[in-house]
């Protein structure tokens, strides 16, 4: 019990908050832009550095917020912007580059700060064990705010993510839910930046998605299988890094690596699944 009171918060922010992370997952893998949630947080992360710079504090001003969200807006438009389809330049070497600039201007900000290792730290591996309960609350409630809307407009976002061809045909303008696509997806993943650090939005998004596609070719079950493993790793984590005392390992990184060992165990039995069917349908030709 002395347990569940001291890690409540940020035990419900890793069962919790990871829900809307994989739902974008399963987007940004059907896009095919597998980079832009790190490059979107990378941008939210700059926005904290330069409140950093301007003498906030990370903790307990609004700066850092507000700085991330008008920066990863801005971010979110020239990835709309970004998507065409040219025969030699990807959207995701646009991406790409977009990342390492914001990545390497926020080690240039920081630098000029007085605790700029220790900052830059942060930012990229985070620590969940702090999260406070008004920062899960607050973070809850915008989640299910952005939940409701994806909802409610699902159709057009499932097109435009994946069957771009008849987003086209039926008039859609692509770039406009493009934009809407992003600018949500910015503000759940700055949102999650603050509490987890980059890193660990990076393998929320990706290695749940991953997993499910893997594993299924239906949205849905995708979807649950991708929750699952979320849920997974965050409660594993936790419970390794707060309970194996003789190591003392950091929460965040933790976390990353059973994502990877979810990852392979996932590769393994979609293996042996393909095995399996391959094996049915031979059966079947045998028999004709």
């Amino acid at each position: 019990m002395e347990l569940l009171t001291l890690w409540l918060w940020p035990l419900v922010a890793l069962v919790v908050l990871p829900a809307m992370l994989v739902y974008f997952g399963l987007h940004v893998v059907g896009r095919g832009i597998i980079f832009v949630d790190l490059a979107l947080a990378q941008i939210a992360a700059l926005g904290i550095a330069t409140a950093i710079l301007l003498g906030a504090d990370p903790d307990h001003s609004s700066l850092p917020y507000a700085l991330a969200i008008a920066f990863t807006l801005a971010g979110a438009a020239l990835f709309s912007l970004t998507r065409f389809r040219h025969p030699r330049v990807p959207q995701e070497a646009i991406i790409g580059i977009l990342y390492i600039v914001a990545a390497a201007a926020a080690t240039l900000v920081l630098s000029r700060t007085a605790a700029g290792d220790e900052e830059i730290k942060n930012l990229l591996v985070g620590n969940i064990l702090l999260v406070s309960a008004s920062e899960v609350l607050r973070t809850i409630g915008l989640f299910a705010a952005v939940g409701c809307f994806h909802f409610a407009l699902r159709r057009r976002f499932h097109l435009v993510s994946f069957d771009l061809d008849e987003a086209e045909r039926q008039g859609i303008s692509v770039r406009f839910w493009d934009f809407l696509f992003y600018a949500t997806f910015g503000l759940v993943v700055t949102s999650f930046v603050r509490i987890a650090g980059v890193y660990l939005v990076f393998s929320y998004l990706i290695v749940p998605a991953v997993c499910g596609a893997l594993l299924s070719a239906r949205t849905a079950v995708r979807l649950a299988i991708g929750w699952a493993v979320a849920l997974t790793a965050g409660v594993a984590g936790l419970l390794i890094s707060t309970q194996w005392e003789s190591m003392d390992l950091p929460t965040g990184p933790t976390i990353v690596c059973i994502f990877g060992l979810l990852l392979a165990a996932s590769g393994a039995l979609a293996y042996l699944q393909h095995r399996r069917e391959r094996g049915a349908h031979s059966g079947q030709n045998t028999h004709i």
